[in-house]
């Protein structure tokens, strides 16, 4: 039987507080101890570093899935148990996203937000009914997360979509949601033709 496995996005910076680095390194950890496997970018260096260290240290099977462009600027790391290199950064997604049973977003940029919302949408629109979910560490993902509910308040998103999004502060806790999720039943109305009521959003406080 294969392994549950969760794609994880996250910045390829460390950061400027330690929190962070602590949250990528109980992600690895949980990750490892649940008998799960890791995919995500191939980089050893930031919180991608981080993670991918401590799910190895934990006896996860972990993969990475890195452009070749990219190679040297995000130092490859050389212990992993699969390094797939690959020509373009569709390509790289492409791969992350089919290998994933689960999505799961650390801090990070620009690129990790990218990353989070593609896999988002995509949930929404039925093109797959995978978890995606983020670790909100000390209140980094807040404006986020107060943003979507601006979307849902003002038409632009329904309550069902914004609840796709597993919201948790812990590792365990975040991966056990991810493992546990169910999808919400879909409608044949259209999801403009829907946008009424409220849902509040995790925000801490």
């Amino acid at each position: 039987m294969s392994r549950f496995t969760v794609t994880v996005f996250c910045g390829s910076s460390p950061g400027f507080d330690p929190v962070y680095v602590e949250a990528a390194r109980a992600v690895g950890t949980a990750i490892g101890r649940s008998g799960m496997a890791l995919v995500y970018g191939g980089g050893h260096v930031g919180l991608m570093g981080t993670v991918a260290d401590a799910a190895l240290a934990a006896g996860a099977e972990v993969t990475g899935i890195i452009p070749r462009a990219l190679q040297a600027r995000e130092a490859v790391n050389e212990d992993l148990t699969e390094l797939i290199l690959v020509d373009t950064m569709h390509e790289r997604k492409m791969l992350m996203a089919d290998r994933a049973n689960a999505f799961l977003a650390l801090p990070g940029g620009p690129g990790t937000l990218e990353e989070l919302t593609e896999q988002w949408t995509w949930a929404q629109l039925g093109i797959h009914d995978k978890p995606v979910g983020l670790l909100n560490v000390d209140g980094y993902f807040d404006p986020l997360l107060a943003f979507v509910a601006n979307m849902r308040d003002r038409g632009f998103t329904h309550p069902r979509y914004t609840d796709m999004l597993v919201v948790a502060t812990e590792a365990t806790e975040a991966l056990a949601r991810l493992r546990d999720y169910v999808p919400p039943a879909r409608t044949e109305a259209s999801p403009g033709a829907e946008m009424t009521g409220a849902m509040a959003l995790p925000v801490r406080p």
